[in-house]
């Protein structure tokens, strides 16, 4: 029997389905202001089940931020998974309301954890975070174009990309604000940033966008970022391990932390010339190193603690 009761809801950019687990009825409402609040007194007037919804790259955030503010726990899963659940119960057909449907029985089946709620601060941190990230993409692709670029359009490319880092510094100098007139963001931030190889911007992305670190433990933490692999044996095979899934947001700049970490961190880069040495190409050392990094980031927030030569 499951132990709490579950509403699947179906995201899209203009309304939302959502199916009240072992109902068959799915509700339609607005993915609005208006839509949102109806949601809300639906899903109170059945007693506020736990709600589970999949990422669908930001248009969940503000039925997540709603559902938060009056209590509502909320997981957000990732698709794939609730794909792959649909195939194994032989649902082939799509539509919303059936997809409704099984994201409730996903729910109910695997009762995934309910995501730390948000507060507008920490929504507005987070979409800085990632407006940066966008900003910094577009900057390098114009950069690359002016090596190929006509004359003509030089000038035009030049005054973009000077465009382009005005906003990239102002929003990191929001960022810095924001992270500042918070205590414990701040304290977690200068925890973060004094891991050698980790800069301010993985340290801002970690805050904003990974609330549970320090809170799981090594291994619940490494697949919620996505860097803990998985086994694939079959008998007396032994494939290789794999990642998957995870939040790629901070996959990115982990990753670029690791570059710097495997030169210049004094765990990292021993540990990183032994895998070498070991015959594990580059990239499956890296990998390791990512969740290594992860793993010392973890500890250290769980403790309180800033960088030490041994922190684990």
């Amino acid at each position: 029997m499951p132990s709490e009761i579950v509403v699947g809801i179906d995201v899209g950019k203009r309304g939302l389905d959502a199916n009240l687990y072992a109902q068959r009825a799915v509700l339609h409402f607005s993915n609005d202001g208006e839509g949102r609040g109806k949601l809300v007194k639906w899903l109170q007037g059945n007693g506020s089940p736990k709600v589970v919804m999949e990422a669908t790259g930001g248009y969940e955030r503000p039925v997540a931020q709603a559902l938060w503010a009056v209590g509502i726990a909320v997981a957000i899963v990732n698709p794939m998974r609730v794909r792959q659940f649909a195939k194994s119960q032989g649902i082939l057909a799509k539509t919303d309301k059936i997809d409704a449907g099984v994201i409730a029985h996903f729910g109910s089946v695997t009762q995934p954890g309910a995501n730390l709620p948000q507060t507008e601060a920490e929504a507005y941190l987070s979409a800085c975070v990632e407006r940066r990230r966008q900003l910094v993409v577009i900057a390098t692709t114009e950069k690359n174009r002016l090596s190929t670029c006509p004359d003509s359009m030089r000038v035009d490319l030049e005054e973009h990309i000077t465009f382009l880092e005005e906003r990239i510094h102002k929003l990191e100098d929001e960022i810095h604000t924001t992270i500042h007139q918070d205590a414990e963001k701040r304290d977690r931030a200068e925890k973060i940033d004094s891991v050698p190889g980790v800069g301010p911007v993985t340290a801002s992305t970690m805050v904003a966008d990974l609330p549970e670190l320090g809170k799981l433990n090594r291994k619940q933490i490494a697949a919620l970022v996505g860097v803990a692999p998985f086994n694939k044996d079959s008998g007396r095979k032994r494939g290789k391990r794999r990642t998957t899934g995870g939040r790629a947001s901070l996959r990115r700049v982990l990753y670029l932390a690791t570059l710097s970490a495997s030169r210049f961190n004094p765990v990292i880069r021993p540990f990183y010339q032994n895998l070498l040495k070991r015959g594990k190409v580059k990239k499956v050392a890296l990998v390791a190193c990512m969740h290594k990094l992860l793993t010392i980031i973890n500890a250290m927030i769980r403790k309180g603690e800033a960088w030490r030569s041994t922190p684990v």
